[in-house]
């Protein structure tokens, strides 16, 4: 068989495995549990996706080593985590060369190739990636879901349930929020929504923002005001590396977005409203972004250098 190149996105919902020939020709692909890298979980994440890359090459029906692994991986945005989850996945032997990236950086690839534009993440977590016209990179946002994350799954779960704890002492007015929570969580009080929220993962945690954006599409005053400032907060993402990257907001700038929340639906329409304005350079690129596609091309590209 000739080469083979696998493409792993690793996120804080799913892991994408993409096992595809030395032309980029996809063989198979497979989910598998979230991988995300957390502080002090790097042999974790490498379990998950060495894991998820051995049952691919199965699923293939492919028995040797592949030439290149390309893994883009939530939460590796800086060096140390990156270097870290390299030599673990190095030491798991799951392909020849490991090239380890943080998950913007596939998704990127995908939307633009070597070209300008802006990639927006809003799923379990968010943050936004581009490309100017002169090759220079940057980032926007990505700080994790302690104190970052702004506009994503976590962010707009954890502000919810605040909003019923408000809600559930009279600080707040009642809100439909309440039973949602309680309806997504599986609990049966506000006050059972204590423990489950000390133990939930992000992923869990970002199970609960489908139910808040229906509740605001069902016109409950308070979710309304939650989503609209999440979609705020993505919008400054964009907006901020428009400016950075492209001189203006008012530049031609293109844009791609990527993750749960963008998917389809109220939020990505109420998402698409707002950018026209805050950013009017703003160009949407149509069509799907599939960033384990994008670690397949960036591993094809790794193997053309080495061959």
């Amino acid at each position: 068989m000739d080469q083979i190149v696998v493409g792993v996105d690793g996120g804080g919902s799913k892991t994408r495995v993409s096992v595809a020939d030395a032309k980029g020709t996809e063989i198979t692909s497979l989910d598998a549990g979230p991988s995300a890298v957390h502080p002090g979980e790097t042999e974790r994440s490498a379990d998950i996706i060495a894991a998820a890359i051995r049952q691919g090459l199965a699923e293939a029906g492919v028995d040797t080593m592949p030439a290149v692994a390309c893994i883009g991986v939530a939460g590796a945005g800086r060096q140390a985590e990156r270097d870290a989850l390299w030599q673990a996945l190095v030491a798991r032997d799951v392909a020849d060369e490991v090239v380890v990236h943080v998950d913007a950086t596939i998704a990127l690839e995908d939307a633009f190739g070597d070209g300008p534009g802006v990639l927006l993440i809003a799923g379990t977590g968010s943050m936004a990636l581009g490309r100017g016209p002169t090759g220079v990179l940057a980032r926007c946002g990505g700080w994790g879901p302690v104190f970052g994350d702004e506009g994503s799954g976590v962010w707009i779960s954890r502000r919810a349930l605040g909003i019923v704890a408000a809600a559930a002492d009279g600080r707040e007015a009642e809100t439909a929020l309440t039973g949602a929570m309680l309806t997504a969580a599986v609990v049966d009080s506000v006050e059972a929504l204590i423990p489950w929220a000390a133990h939930a993962t992000a992923a869990e945690l970002a199970t609960l923002a489908p139910a808040v954006i229906h509740c605001a599409d069902t016109g409950d005053a308070r979710a309304e005001t939650l989503v609209a400032f999440a979609i705020e907060e993505l919008v400054l993402h964009v907006r901020a590396l428009a400016r950075h990257l492209f001189t203006d907001e008012r530049a031609a700038t293109p844009v791609a977005v990527v993750g749960g929340l963008l998917s389809r639906g109220s939020f990505r329409s109420r998402f698409e409203r707002r950018l026209t304005t805050a950013v009017p350079g703003a160009l949407l690129k149509a069509g799907e972004v599939v960033p384990a596609r994008g670690a397949v091309r960036h591993a094809l590209r790794y193997l053309t250098v080495e061959t």
